[in-house]
This record gives structure tokens, sequence and C-alpha cells, in this order.
């Protein structure tokens, strides 16, 4: 064991540190420790009263029982009694324990908070430190009812000492953290801000912390802080490290008290009177000066400190946005970071410049470094770097660069690290999508995507592909023979399947003309993907094997024999069952016009914004992108995929479902109702074509259920309906499905049929 010096303050407490250290197993450990707490507690019950020492001693021993992992039960009554005691070293230790395993809820928060009341009003400052500290560890809600009042007013008194005023403003700070309702300021407001203008730097360190946390939540009541903060500010910068020599590090004149000062101007706009927004120019533009002069150590920490006040001013000047030459200067002194053998320096620069990439007056600047930013995609080993340049790549993007950025992003995905390639993918379509003057270049690179980096290709992307394919007419015709090529690769992704099954359903007949991509050809060509698919995507090929009978009559019998398969109407899965025999007596009992009408092409969508750009805003965090704009990218993503609950399906069928209660069946029902529907489409100026009014026989699977098909036409155009009835005779209930190319259609027909029933 090695021996205790005779001047330890503690002998017991080194002697049994000294038995901990020496156990040789964790058993060992333990016992000790036992044996100790059974002996600390035979002292605290016994009948002779302990002294100051011996109590101060025992909960010492304590405090370090606990901060090995035990836990103690007991000894929290004496340790709120050294509190009482008039040597500092007793209540020290007896507010360090509190302040460690007290709870915010014990039952001893009222004798503690007496304790810290004396101690606050007793001016002995060491006595009062001990007291805010304490108040400051434990920050309960109790503690801020009974000292939220008192600390401001310690704070501001002209006879508080500067230990205790750091103390006193960095307690309140924590107070207002925890319970911001408790803590206002109030008449204390423009004494607090007056703080920033005391002699002792390190009253005005503490203060500018409480000062900004205030300012972020009530900026009106403490504007004036402005001024104050700029002035204490240039007089830092312009000084010489040997004029604040307790404040300077490594030849930086108060680095910190810098840096807050900073982040505090970034709460509020640029300064409305001249003369402090000059002052604030020039000492942004001193601190821009000084990043160039060389060197005054080769210690990492001058380098350190020095950039740390760099990164802040640049991050002002961006907040502000208003000062051309700042910003310019910026960019430039950024640009150099860029090729710095630092890491962290080039990973700040990056993160810094796609900001500036936002700027109207600093954009064409961060443009000039593009080359620098690609090679650090490629070459960079921490792929947090890299994925910043990729950030930057993405923000300085305009038409002028955005073919040569989006070839650089697609060529990195073919190596990029898993972690950002969603990211990565989004990004590319978006781009591709925003500066696409030739819209073949559009969907060639978003092909190219999904071949690259398939599974990372979301919904989204390739729904945004077929929206602005089936929005464009000088797309489509390319679109179809890109997709058809694309489609003849060995392996071939699904999404690019999709892709094909949904072009192709649509458009194929435009390139139809050639032997090489002839009808038969095409349907070969995605049939032999069929069984690779997953479901959805099997659902969405039958919708387009349908669109193929509509476009290409030559392909009926075939595409009716891949229906008619038991892989098909006999299929495990439901929905793929569905479809393959309703399509099947779709295309074998309904005339050409109705089939033409029920399957025309997909109208154009409606513009909004960009559903893979929501995505994005999505991935970049919480409160990026609204609820409602969130839900209309699903809404759009659903219209693209067909629309109501089949999703993939490229018919362009849109669905509406109403569910009431009847007792009332049978054919002659559903005619009746199908007639009085009749007149009332007249009514509302729309005519329903004779040819299909009748009932379809034997075209739902399930007998009970009632199918019948029609053509609208009103002023405008054509809009083909298929109406379905469910009903359910044990429960009482029926399920009436409108689908038709139109969705208002669809909700206007359900309401009057609903009304017959």
């Amino acid at each position: 064991m090695p021996a205790v010096s005779k001047g330890d303050g503690m002998r017991g407490l080194a002697v049994f540190i000294s038995d901990i250290r020496n156990c040789k197993s964790k058993e060992a450990e333990i016992k000790r420790i036992n044996k100790e707490l059974a002996n600390i507690r035979s002292k605290f019950k016994g009948d002779k009263a302990l002294d100051g020492y011996s109590k101060k001693k025992y909960v010492c021993k304590l405090l370090f029982i606990f901060l090995l992992g035990h836990d103690i039960d007991f000894g929290h009554m004496e340790a709120v009694n050294l509190l009482s005691s008039n040597k500092y070293t007793e209540k020290q230790i007896g507010y360090l324990f509190i302040s460690v395993l007290v709870n915010s809820n014990s039952e001893l928060i009222r004798l503690i908070n007496n304790a810290i009341k004396n101690d606050l009003s007793s001016r002995n400052p060491t006595f009062m430190c001990l007291a805010l500290h304490c108040i400051a560890n434990v920050g309960s809600r109790e503690m801020a009812e009974a000292f939220a009042g008192e600390i401001p007013r310690i704070l501001v008194a002209g006879d508080t000492m500067d230990s205790v005023k750091q103390s006193a403003a960095l307690c309140l700070l924590r107070l207002y953290k925890t319970s911001p309702d408790l803590v206002l300021m109030g008449e204390w407001t423009s004494r607090v801000v007056h703080l920033l203008n005391d002699q002792h730097m390190g009253v005005v360190t503490a203060a500018i912390s409480l000062i900004t946390c205030l300012s972020q939540k009530n900026p009106d009541e403490f504007k004036t802080c402005v001024s104050l903060a700029v002035s204490r500010l240039s007089r830092i910068v312009s000084s010489a490290s040997t004029d604040l020599q307790d404040y300077t590090y490594y030849f930086v004149p108060a680095p910190w008290l810098s840096c807050k000062l900073l982040r505090l101007l970034q709460c509020y706009p640029p300064p409305e009177d001249g003369a402090v927004k000059g002052r604030l120019v020039e000492c942004l533009e001193t601190i821009l000066n000084k990043a160039q002069e060389p060197p005054k150590s080769k210690k990492v920490q001058h380098s350190n400190a020095k950039n740390a006040i760099l990164f802040e001013a640049i991050s002002l000047i961006i907040h502000y946005d208003s000062e051309p030459n700042l910003l310019v200067r910026a960019c430039n002194q950024l640009g150099q970071f860029l090729q710095h053998r630092e890491t962290n320096l080039r990973y700040l620069a990056l993160e810094s410049m796609c900001t500036l990439a936002s700027s109207e007056f600093s954009h064409e600047a961060v443009k000039t470094h593009i080359e620098t930013v690609i090679n650090a995609l490629k070459t960079e080993r921490d792929v947090s770097v890299r994925q910043r340049a990729a950030d930057l790549l993405y923000a300085m993007c305009d038409r002028s660069n955005a073919k040569q950025i989006v070839a650089e992003m697609l060529s990195y995905l073919e190596t990029a690290d898993y972690s950002i390639r969603e990211e990565m993918v989004l990004k590319v379509a978006i781009l591709a999508e925003k500066y696409a003057v030739d819209y073949s270049w559009y969907v060639d690179t978003i092909l190219n995507l999904i071949r690259i980096a398939g599974d990372y290709v979301s919904e989204e992307v390739w729904y945004r592909v077929i929206q602005i394919v089936i929005n464009r007419d000088d797309v489509q015709g390319y679109a179809a023979k890109t997709v058809f090529e694309a489609l003849q690769a060995p392996a071939c992704h699904e999404n690019m399947v999709k892709v094909g099954g949904y072009i192709l359903g649509e458009f194929g007949n435009l390139i139809a003309g050639d032997p090489r991509s002839s009808p038969l050809v095409q349907f070969n060509l995605l049939h032999s993907k069929f069984h690779l698919c997953s479901v959805p995507t099997r659902a969405l090929l039958l919708s387009a094997y349908i669109k193929f009978i509509n476009l290409f009559p030559e392909t009926k019998s075939t595409i009716q024999e891949v229906l008619r398969s038991d892989s098909q109407i006999r299929n495990s899965d439901v929905e793929l069952q569905q479809r393959a025999v309703e399509y099947l007596k779709l295309s074998s009992i309904a005339s050409t016009d109705v089939l033409a009408t029920v399957l025309e092409e997909m109208p154009p969508f409606p513009e909004r914004e960009s559903s893979i750009l929501a995505k994005l805003k999505k991935k970049k965090g919480p409160g990026a992108v609204s609820v409602n704009e969130l839900e209309e990218g699903k809404r759009e993503g659903g219209e693209l995929n067909g629309g109501g609950e089949r999703g993939g399906d490229s018919s362009a069928i849109a669905a509406s479902n109403a569910v009431r209660d009847t007792n009332k069946y049978g054919k002659h029902c559903f005619k009746i109702s199908i007639s009085a529907l009749q007149l009332k489409c007249w009514g509302s100026g729309w005519h329903w074509t004779q040819e299909c009014m009748a009932l379809l026989e034997n075209v739902d699977p399930n007998p009970e259920n009632f199918v019948c098909a029609g053509v609208i036409q009103t002023k405008a155009q054509q809009v083909g309906s298929l109406l379905r009835l469910e009903p359910n005779a044990q429960a009482q209930m029926y399920r009436l499905t409108v689908r038709s190319s139109k969705d208002t259609v669809s909700k206007r027909l359900c309401e009057l049929l609903a009304e017959q029933f």
C-alpha cells in the first residue's frame, strides 16, 4: 500500500481509495466497499455526535463510492448539515454531494433551499459562488421558483464581486433554459445588457452567454445590446495581444468572447445606425485581413483560435447578406481552405460556401471553385467532407454548369458511400429537372440514375419523370425509344421496368413503326421481366398489357392468352388475380370505343411543387417542409401511380368508394338506379351513351356483384366510367365503386348513385 503523507487533509479517504485501487478482483472491491458502507452507517447512527471533519470525510467516501457506480441510499442528511458549516471545505463537500446525488424531487430540497438562501445573503463571495453553482447544477423547477427573482438582483448589484457576477450570470442562464417561464427579466433587462460594458472580461463573457440566449427568445427587449456588442468587438479586434494579456490565448486576444459577440450579432439584422454599421464592417474587414497575415505561432492552438473567430465573422457576413465586397472576400478566404491539409477546415469551408452559394452577391465567386469541389468529391477520405462537397455542388448549380455537375454527381454515385446515396439520387433528380433545357437530356439522366443506383431511387423520382413525360408532348417519343433500349439490358433494375411499363403502355405507339420495336416486340420485352418483379410491379405491367390491347389490337390474342393463364387468373395474390380477370373480361366484352375511352392516355398533371423536393426537405430534418407540402407530394405520387386504391396502375383509372346501409338488393334495383343516374346526368349537362348502359354479365368473378360501363359525353370531352356494386346481404351493407378517367367525375357519379339506395 502506498504511504499517505501526513499533510493530507483526509487520511482515511486516501487510505480507502488506495485500498480500492489495490483490489485484485471485482469481488474484492465490492467486499471492501460493503465493509466501508457498514462502517459509515454505524458512525452516522451512533450516539456520539460527529464533528464537521468526520462528516466531511464520510460524505466524501460516499461520493467516491457513488462515482464507482454503486447506489447510495443514506448520508443525504449529513451532507445537508455540512451546508451550515462556516468552513469552506466542509461547505464545498456538502454542496458537491447535493449537486451529484440529490434528486430534484427530493424531500430535502426545502432544507437545501434554506441553506442556499443563507449563503446568498451572507455577502461572502466564496459561499455565494458555492450556492450559485449548486443551483445551476441541480436546476430544478423548485429552485427556479425560489431564486429566479433573487439572482438577477445579485447579478446587477454594484457591490457584487466579479467572480459572483460570473457565477450569477451562468446560473441564471441555466435556470432560463430549464424553466424559461419563471425567469422574467423585466426591470433588470437594461442593466443586464449594460454588463457588456463591464471592465472585467470574465463578467462580459459570462453575461453575453445569458444575453444571447435571452435575445433568441425576446429579440426586441434586448436589441440595445447590438451597439454595445459592436463597440466591445471593435475594442477587442483593434487591440494588440499585449493590451489584453490576461485574456490573450496564443497571441489571439479574447477569442471566446469575440466568437460570442459575433454569434450574438447574428440574432439581429444589420444595424440601422450608419455609424454602428460602419464600425461593424470595419471590424469584419479587420478579421478578414488578419486571416491573411502570417501566423504568429506554429502551434495548433493559435490557428484554431484565429480560425474560430474567422468562421464566426463569415457566418455574420452571410447572415447579413448585404455587403457584396465582404461576401466575395469571405468566399475567396474559404476557397483557400478547400485545399488545406486540415480536414476540419476543409469541412467547415465547404459548409460555409454552401450558404454563400445562395447569395446573389457571392454565387459567381463560389462557382469559380467548382473544379476544387469536384476534386474533393472524388478524392476526400472522410465521408462527411465528401457529403459537404456534394451539398456545395448542388448549391452552386445553375443553367451554365448543370450538365457538368450532374455528370460528376452521377459518376460519383457509382462509388458513393451507401449512407449518402439516396440523398445524392434526390439531388441529381432535382437538378436534372430544374435546369433541363432539353428534356431528352432529363430523360437520359433519370434513366442513367436508375441504372447506376436503382435501389436508392425512391418512388418519388420515377413518379416525377413519368409526370414530366406525360405533360410534355415533345419528349414522349424519345422517352419511349430510350426506355425501350434500356429494357433490353440483361440486368435491368425493377424501377426501370416500372418506368418502361408505364411509358410504353402510354406511348409505345410512337415507336411501333420501327420493326425493331414493333408492338409484339415491346410486349415480349416487358413480359420477359414479369417473373422477376415484385407484386406491385407485376400489377403495373398487367395494366400496361391492357393498354397495349387498346394501342395495338394485333396483340390482343397474345395478351389475352397471358391474362387467361393459370398463373394469372389463379394467382395467389388477390390483386393480381382480380386485375387479370377484370382486364380479360374488359378486353373481351367492351366495344372498341368504350375500351379506347376507358384506357385513354393519362391527362396532363397539374403543376405543383415536385414531390422529390419535398422528400429532400424532409430528409434534411424536421420543420424543413410543411405537413401540407408533404401530403401534396404523397397525393401527387398517388396520382402518378394511377390514383385510388391500385398502386402502380397505368390505366388512368380513378376511384371513389361509398358505403351505406341498405336492405334492398338485386339487378332490378341497380337498373332503376342507373336509369335515374342517366336522367341526373342529362340534368347536369352530361350525356351518357346508351350502347353500354345495360349490365355487363359474367364480368365480375363474384356473380352477386353488378358491373356497368358507359361513356359520359360532356361539352369538352368524353369520360369513360365503370360502376361496380358489391352487396353484402349478411351485413346489410353495400360498397359502390365508381371508376373513371377523371376523379371529379368519379366523385360526382358516386354521390348521385348513393342517393338512389
